[in-house]
């Protein structure tokens, strides 16, 4: 077998905490959300693959980190930049397809991304494959909730998800849909 690509990452500041996003040579292929230390974004890249990676300030890279923070700060709601999915299942690869169709502000449910992927016997499998995104907020796990309205689970911590929702202006509407 031949030598993997190499993979290469960035750790910085943003308003929120500090960040990580790591990428191939096909594109982005992991983001660590907000942490409290740059140890633990490292910590966090290194989890999300098998492959390690070096440290390198790329014009990819960069353009990724510029594009988070703006969205971070509520100023950009769409992300342009290549994605590398080639570490999840066909079956994770279509469930994160499906997320990257959910527009900003807008809510889905597990079942609804199941409907589209197979079935809502899927929605179980749907729940897995969206919890092990390895690119949060640009693959917009964020903005898929239980059936019920409740928020459902996230990889970054339920108030991540809040604090995410909120910048979209979503949460507010989840609540008023509970009550």
């Amino acid at each position: 077998m031949g030598k993997r690509e190499e993979r290469r990452a960035i750790l910085f500041q943003s308003p929120w905490g500090w960040m990580g996003i790591s990428e191939t040579d096909k594109g982005l292929d992991g983001i660590a959300l907000p942490k409290k230390s740059k140890r633990a974004v490292e910590a966090s890249l290194r989890r999300q693959s098998t492959e390690p990676f070096v440290s390198e300030a790329t014009a990819r890279l960069k353009a990724a980190q510029q594009q988070l923070i703006e969205y971070l700060e509520g100023t950009r709601q769409k992300f342009e930049l290549p994605l590398d999915l080639s570490g999840g299942t066909a079956f994770q690869r279509k469930v994160w397809r499906t997320l990257l169709n959910v527009p900003y502000a807008r809510l889905r449910s597990y079942q609804w991304v199941a409907a589209r992927v197979g079935g809502p016997q899927y929605a179980r499998a749907v729940g897995n494959a969206v919890g092990a995104n390895p690119l949060p907020i640009v693959v917009p796990c964020h903005r898929i909730v239980a059936q019920d309205a409740s928020l459902g689970g996230f990889s970054g911590g339920l108030p991540t998800k809040r604090r995410l929702l909120t910048l979209e202006g979503t949460l507010a509407q989840l609540q008023r849909g509970r009550t």
